[in-house]
């Protein structure tokens, strides 16, 4: 991922440095259990943790290097693990094990941690739309279908709603994470022909990681599913970013992304203020979508396993964690500094005459005794003429000899507080735990 969305915290899980560190960990620890079970003496043992090499940028490079020979990652590791250590003790690191032992538990640790992170982003853009949500829960506004003028709303109903799908998003991850906070280490073709599957629950206790059957490799539809997750929390994410940046086009411009002191919106024209984040994140969405397709081709692999998913997944599981973190992080800033133009929203839902009371109209009509077609046709056809005369539709309603409705009930026909009383349902929702 290039490092301009790459926030230090998360990059930090996926460095060389971190990834070695955790490998080493893994065969410290399978070299202690096996020294539990006979297998290994036990000095052996305490001196392979004793000795271990400090994992730094020197360590990465040795390993680079001989890996140009071994042309193997992980072969080169242990030879310099091994090196570091001496003979005769550094003989029983990777006793009994494979390559992807080490790199799919390292792996599922890394992105069990991620989850972590990203969940705590989750959690805080979340409470930052339910703080939005509240503040607005009685703000009204045009709701728009096909882009076009429907029916009274609130922005905070609105905002409500995203708040629930982050909720969901929330669940996903978490399902997701319970699905990759796993281990394996039971050799070449998963049949721990040999090595005790003691080593392996040892292990996994140690890490917090639970043992699962695995052929060479962990099932890669646990990848997929995290994936799924950072792609998930990216759709939401744009969705809301959609929707923010058409309610800030000029012709509307009910809300405004926040605006720093010495910002610029272009660099040719001075006057510009551009839903940049929003736009940002909608491009980032993409990137994590794209990234799904790839862990959804990486499930399907040649008997007990191929490498055809290695070098996908060294981009897309580092990428799609960093990208789910930051879009999370900018998303939050961006609604903590939204601007609210509740005037303007005002504004906007009265410019079409109050052609958006139509249905209640044709409702009221049928219940008169009309036929629905002919209440529809009749509204529709005052509605039509309220927009291109510009004239008040309530006023071209009681002017109608064929209205057969009282001064009363258009009133209450009219009244925007009637329209949006039940618009507060939607916070029920927010506020129970089974929404």
């Amino acid at each position: 991922m290039i490092e301009r969305y790459s926030l230090p915290e998360m990059a930090e899980i996926f460095s060389d440095e971190s990834k070695f560190r955790r490998y080493l960990e893994i065969e410290l620890l399978a070299t202690a259990a096996h020294s539990d079970l006979g297998v290994v003496p036990r000095d052996h043992a305490r001196t392979c943790r004793e000795r271990a090499p400090v994992v730094d940028r020197a360590f990465v490079a040795e390993v680079s290097e001989r890996e140009r020979v071994t042309d193997h990652d992980v072969a080169a590791f242990v030879d310099v693990v091994q090196q570091r250590i001496g003979m005769p003790a550094a003989a029983w690191i990777h006793h009994g094990l494979t390559s992807s032992d080490v790199v799919d538990t390292a792996w599922c640790w890394m992105l069990r941690d991620a989850a972590t992170l990203i969940d705590r982003a989750i959690l805080d853009f979340y409470e930052a739309l339910v703080t939005l949500a509240n503040e607005h829960r009685n703000t009204p506004m045009i709701g728009r279908t096909h882009g076009v003028h429907a029916e009274p709303t609130t922005f905070g109903a609105k905002v409500a709603l995203w708040a629930l799908q982050v909720r969901r998003d929330r669940e996903r991850l978490a399902t997701a994470t319970r699905r990759i906070s796993v281990c394996k280490l039971s050799g070449a073709v998963g049949n721990y022909s040999n090595i005790d599957p003691q080593v392996e629950k040892s292990v996994g206790a140690a890490l917090g990681l639970v043992p699962v059957p695995a052929t060479q490799v962990i099932a890669r539809d646990r990848h997929a599913e995290y994936l799924w997750a950072c792609a998930s929390i990216g759709t939401t994410i744009e969705t809301i970013a959609v929707e923010l940046r058409h309610l800030q086009r000029t012709e509307v411009n009910e809300v405004r992304e926040g605006f720093r002191a010495g910002q610029k919106g272009s660099s040719a024209m001075p006057h510009k203020r551009n839903p940049i984040s929003s736009e940002t994140l909608t491009g980032l969405s993409r990137v994590l979508r794209a990234n799904l397709q790839v862990g959804l081709q990486d499930v399907a692999l040649w008997h007990e396993r191929d490498i055809s998913h290695s070098s996908a997944e060294r981009i897309v599981l580092p990428d799609s964690s960093l990208l789910a973190y930051y879009v999370l992080r900018r998303a939050t800033k961006l609604i903590t500094n939204l601007e609210v133009d509740s005037a303007q929203m005002l504004h906007n839902l009265n410019l079409t005459q109050g052609v958006v009371f139509s249905q209640p109209v044709l409702l009221l009509l049928v219940a008169s005794g009309m036929s629905r077609d002919d209440a529809y046709r009749l509204v529709q056809e005052l509605a039509a003429k309220a927009i291109s005369t510009k004239t008040n539709f309530s006023e071209l309603l009681t002017n109608d000899s064929r209205m057969k409705l009282t001064a009363r009930q258009l009133s209450e026909v009219f009244n925007l507080e009637n329209a949006l009383k039940r618009s507060q349902l939607v916070f029920d929702a927010l506020n129970s735990a089974d929404a």
